[in-house]
């Protein structure tokens, strides 16, 4: 039984190996979309995912049979605190890539910031980067968000980066000079309506075999001494293992992106204008306090886990509709 008769497609996608545990907790967002506006504007926001409920609402999708009528969907809510602008960081491009240079930080900083890091700034920084900016190509604010503001125990904030788009360059250096030691909320950055990109680690499964990490079949009764692992890991020579062979290792815990995830709800619990927080709070969170948004579908990630929103980058619609929400069911 060392051969085959009949071939078939291979088991699982070779499309993210390895697949190893993420890194961070923290997803990593490496490119941002580039946006026709003459002011400027941040392009990402972060959130904590919350749990999942249902959203009846009208069908505002043009040219499908559903076209006017009901529809349930699942909807994802994600807590977003505001966001502090501390800092930015100017970047240059030459044939290596991107590289920083300069980093500028407010002088009021939260509190909460020294648990990363001690911020030695010299006198005059924001000026000395003013006189660079000939040489920037892209212009990110770095800010920080607080798990505490969205009902979290944890007390060390996120730090990350956000990119600036619209305008020119001195015009984003004003605008996020103009931010340094402001909150920002969600609703000055994403439109209701719109779809954004959702960027997360997913949940750990821990170590798993290949029949559930790959999909291969089990093999047959009697044919092998065992059932749940691969017939043949490969030729006998060259005496080597390919890394297409399906393997046993992690399974979960991966950085993954999800794309054009609308967003159906943009509210705040002290409005009341819907009931998000079922009896006793959702599972594995708690209550909701303060801003959020409702997200249909589902999202990467399991619950408390920071998300990060990007504006979307593929198949940007000519025009924004505000969703019509006839009812949320908890």
């Amino acid at each position: 039984m060392g051969h085959r008769k009949h071939s078939q497609p291979r088991r699982g996608s070779l499309a993210y190996l390895p697949r190893g545990r993420a890194k961070s907790m923290e997803a990593r967002i490496r490119t941002w979309p580039e946006i026709s506006s003459e002011q400027p504007k941040l392009l990402g926001y972060a959130g904590f995912k919350v749990g999942c409920i249902q959203i009846v609402s009208i069908d505002d999708r043009e040219k499908t049979p559903n076209h006017g009528k009901q529809l349930v969907s699942l909807g994802t809510v994600v807590a977003t605190p505001p966001i502090s602008v501390i800092g930015m960081r100017g970047y240059y491009d030459d044939v290596y890539g991107s590289h920083a240079l300069f980093d500028v930080y407010s002088t009021d900083l939260p509190k909460e910031v020294s648990r990363l890091f001690t911020l030695k700034q010299k006198d005059g920084a924001v000026e000395k980067a003013e006189k660079l900016l000939s040489r920037v190509d892209e212009l990110h604010a770095i800010v920080a968000v607080m798990p505490n503001q969205a009902g979290i125990a944890q007390k060390k904030p996120y730090v990350f980066e956000v990119a600036v788009k619209g305008g020119d360059i001195k015009q984003q250096f004003d605008f996020v000079k103009g931010l340094f030691g402001k909150q920002v909320k969600i609703e000055d950055v994403f439109e209701l309506g719109s779809s954004v990109d959702v960027a997360s680690i997913t949940k750990g499964k821990g170590w798993e075999g290949p029949i559930t990490r790959w999909g291969v079949k089990r093999k047959q009764h009697k044919s092998r001494k065992s059932v749940r692992a691969v017939g043949s890991l490969g030729p006998i020579s060259p005496a080597s293992i390919m890394y297409t062979v399906p393997r046993a290792g992690q399974r979960g815990f991966h950085q993954r992106v999800e794309y054009n995830k609308r967003i159906m709800i943009m509210s705040n619990t002290e409005k009341n204008e819907f009931k998000i927080n079922p009896d006793g709070g959702f599972k594995h969170y708690g209550f909701v306090n303060g801003d959020f948004v409702v997200l249909k579908g589902s999202i990467p990630g399991t619950y408390r886990r920071m998300v990060k929103l990007r504006t979307q980058i593929r198949n940007v619609p000519s025009k924004i509709l505000k969703p019509n929400i006839l009812e949320v069911v908890i």
